[in-house]
């Protein structure tokens, strides 16, 4: 380990002295922490994290290493790294390479030897707030960090044009708008016998349409739902058309444009341990969840919609049915790796809705 001093200088003047792994540099982010014991390598390759300073409040991370099959995505979104303790000799079968020498790679600055409990419970008192890591906090431009926001986040991380991934029993044809989809979505609908067409977050409807899906998929992705005007113009021409399942930012953005209402949580839900009540059944599953917003409550009902599931910490929504409209979603990772797979079955009623499971 080397022992380069560094500091995390949060928006609100505080300053944290760490030390340096991963590339050098400096960077300003959104600083947000997440509680998964393992999955470090989904969290790294989550698109949803664009912006952001990633914070693991798990002591002890990268002892397996990492595992290039595990990824999520084809790079990181992730603005750099923060744990208390980072494995310099990870002991897994498939590890491919460490965690540091991932992070050099990518060019993502990490931190280590941080009192990630004590940064935690500030975020938890005082909210998500932008912080910079740097080597000199003396240089910091302190106005220039309060005044940062996440631009251009879901444009930033989508596909850039369409793809086909084929599945091995072709039984559905489902079209995903990727937002800043993650693998699993797809393995989770190719598993189900979906040939899956992704495409750009600003396809035209009428372009999806064109291509006559049995199902529409509406991905997961980071910032704030509201910035994305166009996207949501265009699916609300989709609500109605053809059977919709939407997961994360997906669900807010259904919700958006069917005129329901958006805002930002406190400090969000992130990490593979987030209870969720269903509010049909009172059955409450674990989910894996990484969002910062939420649809609001009230707002749900006035556009149609009925509440299916809310987070059993603090009430919020965490899924929706629009049962007039052949559509439905969910703030919850059901398609979670790694991550409980309690949920994995909600994959299932999106194919029935596409006529299967009979």
């Amino acid at each position: 380990m080397t022992d380069n001093k560094i500091y995390i200088c949060l928006a609100d003047g505080s300053i944290y002295e760490g030390k340096s792994f991963g590339a050098k540099g400096e960077v300003i982010g959104e600083l947000v922490f997440t509680t998964g014991m393992g999955g470090y390598i989904e969290t790294l390759t989550d698109p949803s994290y664009f912006g952001q300073i990633v914070m693991q409040t798990f002591p002890l991370i990268g002892n397996y290493g990492f595992i290039n099959e595990d990824m999520e995505s084809e790079k990181s979104a992730v603005s750099a790294y923060i744990v208390r303790e980072y494995c310099t000799e990870p002991s897994n079968f498939r590890c491919d390479i460490t965690l540091d020498e991932y992070l050099k790679a990518n060019g993502i600055i990490g931190v280590y030897d941080i009192d990630t409990r004590e940064l935690t419970k500030k975020i938890r008192e005082y909210g998500v707030m932008n912080a910079v890591i740097t080597d000199n906090p003396d240089s910091v431009d302190m106005q220039k960090v309060k005044e940062y926001r996440i631009e251009k986040a879901v444009e930033s991380v989508s596909c850039k044009r369409p793809s086909m991934n084929p599945a091995d029993e072709h039984k559905y044809n489902v079209v995903l708008i990727d937002y800043g989809t993650k693998k699993n979505i797809v393995r989770e609908l190719q598993k189900r016998g979906c040939n899956v067409a992704v495409v750009p977050f600003d396809t035209k409807a009428e372009d999806i349409l064109s291509l006559d899906p049995d199902g529409i998929m509406l991905s997961n992705g980071p910032g704030d739902p509201e910035d994305n005007i166009t996207a949501i113009r265009e699916l609300s021409k989709l609500v109605g058309k053809k059977p919709i399942f939407a997961i994360c930012l997906g669900h807010q953005l259904l919700a958006l444009s069917q005129g329901g209402k958006t805002k930002k949580l406190k400090y969000g839900h992130r990490g593979v341990n987030q209870p969720v009540k269903n509010l049909e059944t009172g059955r409450t599953f674990i989910s894996s969840q990484n969002h910062g917003y939420a649809v609001i409550n009230e707002s749900v009902e006035a556009v149609g919609g009925k509440i299916s599931y809310v987070n059993a910490n603090d009430g919020t929504c965490e899924g929706v049915d629009y049962e007039d409209k052949q559509a439905f979603s969910v703030q919850f990772h059901p398609e979670a790796c790694s991550g409980p797979h309690d949920t994995r079955f909600i994959f299932d009623k999106f194919i029935s809705m596409m006529g299967g499971n009979d």
